[in-house]
């Protein structure tokens, strides 16, 4: 109320000034020169005004803060006000575009895929994770329907149900083995966001672990089996023979123990993979190798010709039991998978150029497919199940020697020649080995 009062104060003060100049000229000049001068006050008024409104319509087809025209008098207050509104308006237009920009920035650099649909299912915005994800192209595909990219009809069926509660999941989206979980998200009255999430690693995981169960179920199986058949005829046979009864509980020891073998190396395996530190210990690695070929022979019981090579080298750092117990797996792996009669050279060499060391196992066994290679350390992986049972094996022997490498920062290799036999060796670095510049930073 007040600044329609200050506007029409102004115009009327312009026409008060002209009606007394008016009034002036009338007691000197007579009443038709008054009237003239009345009139032309009246026009000069006008054309004030209407000047004004036709430079606040070209100022209005475009709008900008710095061209806001400058006047006097009514349209001097308006003006103002107009000046002060637009730069209010760029200042807030500047933090809703600041504002905008981190949006943009945040959904730009999230681990998750997000795209931005419209009522149709149109694409309006998606991130770089989403076009990895979805196979998605921002320059060509916004305004697509989505369901046009994403030719799956699992997918189509979970857009035209609008199940915002749940997830589903798209494997083999691109011909790949990525596997992906999906999800609507609606956030206003038209548009909703579709999120993806890679949960490729999650599902191997699982994968595995399931896989882990039914290994263990299947392995602890067979011997459950007949351990509990030969009980059933201890006890249904009182009086069985005692040559045959001395042979079932012979079987049942075996199987007792193959049960308590398995049940160690789980033991062993969950204890590396959960990452306890390594108790570092100095010990004398030729010691050690001599001591795993000596186990070897025992377990040959002649089988097999037995040579040991080692090279003179500095003590070594690490855990004892673990690097023994992954000596010995290489070692016995080779004494069972060795026919009879066959050489097996356990060897520790040592470069004194680079101060590493390496343990091996060479045989003249069966010899591995080179496609068996990279899976041999994986858990429960057998070439050939009826053979691995037959000498004994966990299955976990070379997954508990992986994780011991690994731990201790060396290398496994293998090589192998079916027919010809294989080699392991396990390289150690110089850290490890207590040379004399290492040893002096112990």
């Amino acid at each position: 109320m007040m600044r329609s009062l200050v506007y029409w104060w102004r115009t009327a003060s312009a026409l008060l000034a002209g009606a007394l100049m008016a009034g002036i000229v009338y007691l000197f000049a007579g009443p038709v020169t008054a009237l003239w001068v009345m009139l032309i006050i009246t026009l000069l008024v006008l054309a004030i005004h209407t000047r004004n409104l036709v430079r606040l319509g070209n100022w209005l087809t475009d709008p900008q803060q710095d061209t806001v025209p400058e006047s006097f008098g009514a349209w001097d207050i308006v003006y103002n006000r107009l000046y002060r509104l637009v730069r209010a308006q760029h200042k807030s237009q500047r933090m809703l575009s600041a504002a905008l920009d981190r949006f943009v920035l945040a959904g730009e650099a999230m681990p998750e895929g997000v795209v931005v649909l419209d009522e149709q299912n149109r694409i309006e915005w998606c991130n770089p994770k989403a076009m990895l994800h979805l196979g998605l192209d921002r320059r060509q595909d916004l305004g697509q329907q989505i369901s046009y990219l994403v030719r799956q009809p699992a997918f189509n069926a979970y857009l035209s149900a609008q199940d915002f509660g749940q997830p589903m999941i798209l494997r083999n989206l691109r011909g790949n083995e990525v596997v992906l979980s999906v999800q609507l998200v609606p956030f206003d009255s038209t548009r909703k966001l579709l999120l993806s999430r890679d949960i490729t690693q999650i599902e191997r995981v699982q994968t595995i672990h399931r896989d882990f169960v039914a290994n263990v179920s299947h392995e602890l199986r067979t011997p459950l089996t007949v351990v509990g058949g030969f009980i059933e005829t201890l006890i249904d046979i009182p009086d069985i023979d005692p040559q045959l009864r001395s042979q079932q509980l012979r079987l049942m020891h075996e199987q007792a123990m193959r049960m308590q073998r398995l049940v160690e190396d789980l033991l062993t395996l969950s204890r590396l993979e959960n990452g306890v530190d390594i108790r570092d210990e100095r010990f004398e690695v030729a010691e050690l190798v001599k001591l795993v070929a000596s186990e070897a022979r025992g377990l040959s019981q002649g089988r097999h010709q037995i040579t040991l090579s080692i090279d003179d080298s500095p003590p070594m750092y690490g855990s004892y039991d673990e690097l023994h117990s992954a000596f010995g797996n290489l070692v016995s792996n080779a004494v069972r998978y060795t026919p009879d009669g066959g050489e097996i050279r356990v060897s520790w060499k040592y470069d004194a150029t680079t101060a590493q060391g390496s343990f091996s196992v060479e045989d003249t066994g069966i010899g591995i497919d080179p496609i068996h290679i990279p899976r041999l350390t994986e858990r429960f992986y057998r070439i050939d199940r009826g053979r691995s049972r037959a000498t004994g094996g966990t299955g976990l022997g070379l997954a508990i020697v992986k994780h011991i490498v690994q731990r201790h920062q060396a290398k496994l290799d293998i090589q192998s020649e079916p027919g010809k036999g294989s080699r392991f060796s396990i390289q150690i670095p110089a850290n490890r080995l207590a040379t004399s510049l290492v040893d002096a930073h112990k």
